[in-house]
Protein backbone atom coordinates (compact mmCIF):
# COMPACT_ATOMS: atom_id res chain seq x y z
CA UNK A 1 0.00 0.00 0.00
CA UNK A 2 3.01 2.25 1.10
CA UNK A 3 4.21 1.80 -2.76
CA UNK A 4 0.83 2.62 -3.98
CA UNK A 5 0.48 5.91 -2.00
CA UNK A 6 3.75 6.99 -3.05
CA UNK A 7 3.06 6.21 -6.97
CA UNK A 8 0.35 8.24 -5.99
CA UNK A 9 1.74 11.45 -4.67
CA UNK A 10 4.16 11.40 -7.41
CA UNK A 11 1.59 11.86 -10.18
CA UNK A 12 -0.25 14.42 -8.11
CA UNK A 13 2.91 16.53 -7.75
CA UNK A 14 4.04 16.19 -11.46
CA UNK A 15 0.14 16.71 -12.59
CA UNK A 16 0.46 20.14 -9.93
CA UNK A 17 -2.37 19.66 -7.45
CA UNK A 18 -1.96 21.76 -4.17
CA UNK A 19 -1.13 20.29 -1.07
CA UNK A 20 -4.36 21.90 -0.09
CA UNK A 21 -6.72 20.19 -2.73
CA UNK A 22 -4.84 16.91 -2.22
CA UNK A 23 -6.01 16.73 1.32
CA UNK A 24 -9.66 17.99 1.00
CA UNK A 25 -9.82 15.69 -2.37
CA UNK A 26 -8.32 12.28 0.41
CA UNK A 27 -10.48 13.61 3.45
CA UNK A 28 -13.61 13.97 1.06
CA UNK A 29 -12.97 9.91 -0.19
CA UNK A 30 -12.65 8.69 3.06
CA UNK A 31 -15.39 10.26 4.42
CA UNK A 32 -17.69 9.21 1.65
CA UNK A 33 -16.53 5.64 1.61
CA UNK A 34 -16.72 5.38 5.51
CA UNK A 35 -20.67 6.53 5.28
CA UNK A 36 -21.55 4.12 2.14
CA UNK A 37 -19.66 1.62 3.93
CA UNK A 38 -22.32 2.35 6.81
CA UNK A 39 -25.41 2.79 4.82
CA UNK A 40 -25.62 6.54 5.07
CA UNK A 41 -25.99 6.10 8.86
CA UNK A 42 -24.07 9.46 10.04
CA UNK A 43 -24.06 8.44 13.65
CA UNK A 44 -22.01 5.09 13.20
CA UNK A 45 -19.96 6.56 10.65
CA UNK A 46 -18.62 9.46 12.76
CA UNK A 47 -17.84 7.59 15.33
CA UNK A 48 -15.69 5.47 12.89
CA UNK A 49 -14.54 8.47 11.65
CA UNK A 50 -13.67 9.72 15.26
CA UNK A 51 -15.29 12.94 14.72
CA UNK A 52 -19.00 14.67 15.92
CA UNK A 53 -21.99 13.47 14.15
CA UNK A 54 -22.55 17.82 13.36
CA UNK A 55 -18.87 17.85 11.87
CA UNK A 56 -19.35 15.07 9.44
CA UNK A 57 -23.35 16.20 8.85
CA UNK A 58 -21.61 19.93 7.85
CA UNK A 59 -18.75 18.05 5.65
CA UNK A 60 -21.23 15.99 3.75
CA UNK A 61 -23.50 19.58 2.87
CA UNK A 62 -20.00 20.65 1.80
CA UNK A 63 -19.58 17.73 -0.18
CA UNK A 64 -22.89 17.83 -1.72
CA UNK A 65 -22.25 21.82 -2.59
CA UNK A 66 -19.36 21.01 -4.05
CA UNK A 67 -20.91 18.28 -6.34
CA UNK A 68 -23.93 20.80 -7.51
CA UNK A 69 -21.07 23.07 -8.13
CA UNK A 70 -19.00 20.84 -10.44
CA UNK A 71 -22.52 19.43 -12.23
CA UNK A 72 -23.21 22.90 -12.93
CA UNK A 73 -26.58 24.53 -11.51
CA UNK A 74 -26.54 27.33 -14.14
CA UNK A 75 -25.84 30.58 -11.99
CA UNK A 76 -22.33 29.40 -11.19
CA UNK A 77 -24.04 29.43 -7.10
CA UNK A 78 -24.75 26.27 -5.35
CA UNK A 79 -26.85 26.42 -2.30
CA UNK A 80 -27.50 23.55 -0.33
CA UNK A 81 -29.42 24.11 3.08
CA UNK A 82 -30.74 21.49 5.57
CA UNK A 83 -33.95 19.85 5.04
CA UNK A 84 -36.70 22.01 6.50
CA UNK A 85 -38.56 20.59 9.23
CA UNK A 86 -42.25 19.97 9.50
CA UNK A 87 -43.95 22.68 12.13
CA UNK A 88 -46.06 20.85 15.09
CA UNK A 89 -49.53 22.00 15.18
CA UNK A 90 -48.15 24.04 18.52
CA UNK A 91 -45.61 25.82 16.61
CA UNK A 92 -48.26 26.48 14.07
CA UNK A 93 -50.47 28.00 16.76
CA UNK A 94 -47.86 30.45 18.38
CA UNK A 95 -46.78 31.89 14.48
CA UNK A 96 -50.31 32.49 13.94
CA UNK A 97 -50.55 34.33 17.19
CA UNK A 98 -47.48 36.60 16.38
CA UNK A 99 -49.09 37.38 12.89
CA UNK A 100 -52.50 38.42 14.15
CA UNK A 101 -50.70 40.72 17.02
CA UNK A 102 -48.32 42.18 13.97
CA UNK A 103 -51.39 43.16 12.30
Amino acid sequence: MKAELEALIEQMITRGILFDEAVKEFEKQFILKVVSQHKNNLSKAAEVLGIHRNTLSKRMLEYQGSDAHAKGNGNGKSKVTAPKRKQTAARQKVKAKAVARSA
